[in-house]
């Protein structure tokens, strides 16, 4: 099986029509959940992508927000019932940094029993990362590191998926001092938080985002071959995926991929 990225949202967290931006890193060896969108919905997302949750072994937190965090507590709560009923038994990997980790901990007391948490804990390691921290998942080596976010605390990814570099930069505008770390890379994935024409509608750069034109003239720079742009607005429906890719294309010299929910991105 081709390694894939499998979109489950590609929406921030305003939206209420997309789902908010998480998605699944697939091959042949399982399946690799990168954030989990802010409700719910996390669990009808991955039923129509024909993931079965308890096929999920790893998961990777980026941050804090709630658009990213909290569908892990419906997770929890679907899993903890398959452990008790003895339906799953397999280690559950979950990787974060340590506001993450402090935030799932402090929330969870709140939501779910105590005997589900119980549960949830008895098959359940965390993996607190700190900058440059390396695992194998699912075959691939990852290596995770702190996007240096002006905001809350934040980490991304950078793996090799079928032969191409590919990094994932999390939801806020890459930091400069990050610029030549992705110089030449073949795929990134970074936030459009919406066209450069509703900067003062959305205020991106206020909430440390980017515009779909601020993203791509700087990714054209560093010379990368495909950008995935996500974590973006929803206000212009079945026209986003158009619009945001032609104001792309206008600053950036390669392959540019808008996805909508639930679309697959095969890496080649």
């Amino acid at each position: 099986m081709m390694e894939k990225i499998i979109m489950l949202g590609v929406g921030n967290g305003g939206p209420l029509e997309l789902y908010n931006t998480c998605f699944v890193v697939q091959n042949e060896s399982g399946n690799f959940l990168v954030d989990t969108g802010g409700s719910i919905e996390i669990i009808k997302r991955l039923n129509e992508s024909n993931i079965d949750y308890k096929s999920i072994k790893h998961i990777f937190i980026s941050h804090s927000h709630t658009d990213h965090i909290l569908g892990i507590f419906w997770l929890f709560k679907k899993i903890s019932r398959d452990v008790m009923h003895g339906n799953i038994k397999d280690r559950i990997n979950i990787y974060c940094n340590d506001v993450v980790y402090e935030a799932i901990n402090g929330v969870s007391k709140y939501i779910l029993p105590d005997k589900l948490m119980k549960a949830i804990y008895s098959i359940v390691d965390f993996h607190v990362l700190e900058d440059g921290d390396k695992y194998n998942i699912n075959g691939t080596d990852y290596t995770f590191f702190d996007i240096q976010a002006r905001g809350t605390k934040q980490y991304g990814f950078e793996c090799i998926l079928n032969n191409k570099r590919i990094a994932f930069l999390g939801d806020e505008t890459l930091n400069p001092n990050l610029y030549d770390r992705f110089k030449n890379y073949d795929y990134v994935m970074h936030e459009a938080f919406c066209l450069d024409s509703e900067e003062e509608i959305f205020h991106a750069y206020e909430k440390n985002h980017s515009t779909t034109k601020s993203v791509s003239e700087v990714m054209n720079k560093l010379n990368v071959k495909n950008l995935i742009l996500y974590h973006t607005e929803e206000s212009h429906g079945k026209d986003r995926k158009e619009l945001y890719t032609k104001e792309a294309q206008n600053y950036f010299n390669g392959h540019v991929i808008v996805p909508d929910d639930g679309e697959v991105i095969e890496i080649n």
